[in-house]
C-alpha cells in the first residue's frame, strides 16, 4: 500500500512541475493520481476532500491559465495578433521548432517562443518594434505570473490530499 501510495505522490509531484511549466499536464495529473487512490482504496468517502479541492484547483488554474495570460497582454497593450503570436511561440519552442534556438531545448523554447512570437506578430500587425517589445514582454510576464499561481494551487491541492490520506496508509 505503501508503495502505490508513494508512487501516487510521485505522479502528484509531476503533476506540480506540469502546473509550472506550459504544455505539461498539471492538475489533472493529481486529480488522477486521487481518483486511482479512492480505487486502491475501494473507498470514495476517503477522497472526498482532496477530491473536490483537486477538481477546484483544476478549474481555477484553467481561468488562472486564460486570465494571467489576458491581463499581461492587455495591461501591456498587446493585440489579438500578439497573443495569436504567443500561442505560434509557444508550440514552435516547445517542439523545438525554433531555428534560432539550437541549445536549451523544449523548456528554453516554452519560455522564448511566446515572446518571439508576440514580439514578431505584433511588429507584423503594428509596425512598431517598441511596442511589439512592450507585448511580448507583457505576454510573457502574464504567463509567468499565471503559471506560479497555477503551480501554488497544485501544491496546495497535493497538500490537502497528504494532510487527509497520510493516515491511512501510514497509521500508528
Amino acid at each position: 500500500m505503501q508503495i502505490i501510495y508513494g508512487l501516487l505522490v510521485a505522479l502528484m509531484i509531476v503533476g506540480i512541475i506540469g502546473s509550472v511549466i506550459p504544455a505539461l499536464p498539471g492538475a489533472s495529473l493529481i486529480l488522477i493520481a486521487i481518483i486511482i487512490w479512492g480505487f486502491v482504496q475501494g473507498s470514495w468517502a476517503t477522497i472526498s476532500i482532496p477530491l473536490i479541492v483537486t477538481l477546484i484547483v483544476l478549474l481555477l488554474s484553467i481561468g488562472v491559465d486564460f486570465l494571467a495570460g489576458y491581463l499581461g497582454a492587455k495591461k501591456a497593450g498587446a493585440s489579438k495578433w500578439g497573443q495569436i503570436g504567443a500561442f505560434v511561440g509557444l508550440f514552435l519552442g516547445f517542439f523545438g521548432f525554433l531555428p534560432a534556438l539550437p541549445f536549451g531545448g523544449p523548456l528554453l523554447g516554452i519560455l522564448l517562443g511566446p515572446l518571439l512570437g508576440a514580439i514578431i506578430a505584433e511588429y507584423i500587425y503594428r509596425r512598431q518594434l517598441k511596442v511589439a517589445f512592450k507585448a511580448g514582454i507583457g505576454i510573457l510576464v502574464g504567463t509567468v505570473v499565471g503559471n506560479i499561481i497555477q503551480g501554488l494551487l497544485a501544491i496546495a491541492a497535493v497538500i490537502v490530499f497528504l494532510v487527509t490520506t497520510w493516515s491511512q496508509v501510514f497509521a500508528s
